[in-house]
């Protein structure tokens, strides 16, 4: 059992990227699917969520309206569209999978399954 987030890597200001999230060893369609990210020195932040069922989504403030939760459950993968990427953007951003309910979904204790993190970097 287990989810494997890739697609990070070097990108200038401004540039989008998209990061992939792939579970095995279950079924990610009873799930919501979560990103987080870390930055250097700092703690770990929920980004944006997508529930299962509805797709409902919820986005920390700083990357709404650039970050978007896709899901395409007949791949059993999760997606972080990145548009728009900032230097503060930079982070390891990692997946994760849970049964949250709306009021913790920033809670990383909420989810059960976690990737291993891929690394965003933004600069000129």
């Amino acid at each position: 059992v287990q989810l494997q987030a890739s697609g990070g890597g070097l990108v200038q200001p401004g540039s989008s990227l998209r990061l992939s999230c792939v579970a095995s060893g279950f079924t990610l369609d009873s799930y919501a699917v979560a990103w987080f990210r870390q930055a250097p020195g700092k703690e770990r932040e929920a980004v944006g969520i997508r529930r299962s069922s509805g797709g409902m989504q919820w986005y920390t403030d700083s990357v709404k309206g650039r970050f978007t939760v896709s899901r395409d459950d007949a791949k059993n993968t999760a997606y972080l569209q990145m548009n728009s990427l900032e230097p503060d953007d930079t982070a390891v951003y990692y997946c994760a999978a849970g049964r949250p309910i709306m009021s913790t979904w920033r809670n990383s204790r909420s989810y059960y399954y976690w990737g291993q993190g891929t690394q965003v970097t933004v600069s000129s």
